[in-house]
């Protein structure tokens, strides 16, 4: 108990701790579980930055622990060296509860050590931001956002100077500055208007906005796949409270669609996302204003995004009538599928064209890219090592970025971002709709059709929430007993490989054979069946949760839904008895 207490008195004892943070600590006086949660850790700072709940304490994402963050970033530009400091950092921000208030702190703990900051005036997709880092040749950028989380969290993400999140050594030095940061409480900061006084801090207001629409035109592949059916394609789409909307419609009218109609409800900025649980795009519920617009107008396709307008969500009417949200696997195959054809016809597909996708992501994309001759590459998952892949291509001939997309609704088609767009991936899928359309499908017609040529793909997700600190001893037990005692045998399946990326290791179960994997170490395990099924346990790296995916490839589509739900029961069973 006594170096949390520690912690807990030294924040309260600090004469002039923020005045909202004071308060917010008095309420809690009493309540020893919640301080014991807020003060028994620091905030981690992760491979690309930290993310927590809103609050004081060391264990809360607030000024202080935004400032320790930003302190480490700091020190890592100083020691750069001058060209470093000079050529600066870009910061920008979503609509979450203080991030414009933290985006100046940044800049304010940056400008102390004579950074050149540029903040953004007003609310930017994180696609943006990892543009403007690169159009502006920024040392670094940051982005105030904790992406689809709920609304009591907010986090921070650093960026390199290819537009990218920080990984590998660079992480790993930024990581190890901010770590040595001894009091959070004690980190100097500038004033704000001497620093624009002074030059060292440049608010941006529209200059980034025109160049980056420029490179969004670009993502389209045939423009007279979307002008045949472009008088009477209608959309639906909704920011879900976020920053998505004025780029996501500017961005759709200026490739040719004519009907984008907003969900008014979710359009404006809401940092409490009023209007829904969770203003995530995966879950359906988030779709419900959607569908209802849908519904009205008979909408042809409806797009959702989330806060910081990285993810994008995808529903289509069934044959029914009704809509259904699509997965992230669906949706990427899709354009996938369409990219790969369409340049085909066009001529323009050349032979190292590469496919990047995650090792949680359906096998569905593999095998679309084999059958026209195309690399598969996999990645960690973390659309950050999908970025590393695509800077890696730009110093050789050797590969060609195609695509890269993650089965969590992450995807990227033109690299003058190198962070997960849904801003282009809304811009292409609705190209994808519309061609469809011209042929009298539905983006679920030609689903089905991809699916009928290569196989009936399923994948599922359960995410496991268990918060605090009791929650974070019981993930590890869940992971630890899977690594240690793995099942032989999952839904009366053989279990043939292990894959356990933490030890960067795959073993052959029947040989006991086992061979290197050439990934960075992540405390992932994946069991491979005899059927070509597949499950992976990964514990979240900015959440309390633990998640647990599933793949299938059956005959049809009924046979894959139910080995899908016999792996889920399987596994289910075996993490209750943990």
């Amino acid at each position: 108990m006594g170096l949390w207490k520690n912690a807990y008195e030294k924040w309260l004892n600090k004469p002039d701790l923020d005045a909202q943070l004071r308060e917010q600590l008095e309420a809690v006086s009493g309540d020893t579980k919640q301080l014991e949660d807020s003060f028994y850790k620091e905030l981690e700072f992760g491979t690309g930055g930290i993310r927590g709940i809103l609050g004081p304490g060391t264990n809360r994402l607030n000024t202080y622990t935004i400032h320790k963050a930003a302190e480490g970033l700091a020190q890592y530009i100083v020691e750069h060296g001058d060209e470093a400091k000079a050529r600066g950092v870009v910061i920008a921000y979503d609509c979450r509860h203080k991030s414009p208030e933290f985006a100046l702190e940044v800049a304010k703990t940056l400008g102390y050590h004579g950074i050149q900051t540029y903040v953004f005036e007003s609310l930017r997709p994180t696609p943006e931001l990892s543009f403007a880092v690169r159009y502006l040749q920024a040392y670094a950028g940051v982005m105030i956002t904790a992406s689809h989380n709920p609304p009591e969290y907010n986090g921070l993400k650093v960026y390199g100077e290819d537009g990218g999140q920080v990984i590998g050594d660079i992480a790993d030095d930024i990581v190890a500055k901010v770590n040595a940061v001894e009091d959070e409480l004690a980190i100097p900061t500038a004033d704000d208007k001497t620093l624009k006084q002074s030059g060292l801090l440049k608010m941006i207001s529209d200059q980034v906005d025109e160049p980056y629409l420029k490179s969004l035109q670009s993502v389209v592949v045939n423009q007279s796949a979307i002008d045949d059916v472009a008088d009477d394609f209608k959309v639906v789409y909704t920011p879900i409270h976020g920053t998505g909307h004025p780029t996501v419609k500017a961005g759709l009218h200026a490739i040719g669609f004519k009907h984008v109609d907003i969900v008014k409800e979710q359009e404006q900025p809401d940092p409490n996302f009023s209007t829904v649980e969770s203003p995530n795009p995966e879950e359906a519920a988030a779709f419900e204003m959607a569908i209802a617009y849908g519904d009205q107008i008979d909408a042809d396709l409806l797009l959702a995004t989330d806060p910081d307008a990285d993810r994008m969500g995808v529903a289509v009417k069934k044959p029914d009538g009704q809509y259904d949200v699509l997965t992230g696997n669906q949706i990427g195959a899709l354009m996938l599928h369409y990219l790969i054809t369409e340049k085909k016809k066009q001529k323009t597909l050349t032979d190292h064209a590469v496919v990047l996708k995650t090792i949680v992501t359906s096998e569905l994309g593999r095998d679309i890219a084999q059958a026209y001759g195309l690399k598969t590459i996999d990645t960690l998952t973390g659309f950050k090592y999908i970025a590393e892949k695509i800077n890696e291509f730009t110093q050789t001939d050797e590969h060609e970025f195609l695509i890269g997309y993650e089965e969590s609704y992450g995807y990227l088609i033109r690299d003058f971002a190198r962070d997960k767009d849904a801003v282009q991936a809304c811009l292409l899928i609705s190209e994808v709709a519309a061609y469809y359309k011209a042929k009298d499908m539905t983006l679920y017609d030609g689903l089905m059709a991809i699916f009928k040529t290569y196989g009936y793909y399923q994948e599922s997700l359960e995410s496991i929430r268990l918060a605090g600190k009791e929650g974070a001893e019981k993930i590890s037990n869940i992971i630890s007993t899977f690594r240690h005692d793995p099942p032989q045998a999952i839904a009366n399946h053989e279990v043939i490989v292990i894959e356990d990326y933490e030890a960067r290791e795959r073993m052959y179960v029947q040989t006991r054979e086992k061979e290197a994997i050439n990934l960075p170490t992540s405390n992932v395990l994946k069991y491979k069946l005899d059927n070509g099924a597949w499950v992976c346990l990964r514990p979240s790296g900015t959440e309390p949760l633990i998640k647990i995916y599933y793949g299938v490839k059956e005959a049809s589509l009924e046979s894959s839904q139910n080995l899908l739900e016999a792996l889920k029961k399987d596994v289910m069973a075996r993490v209750k008895n943990v």
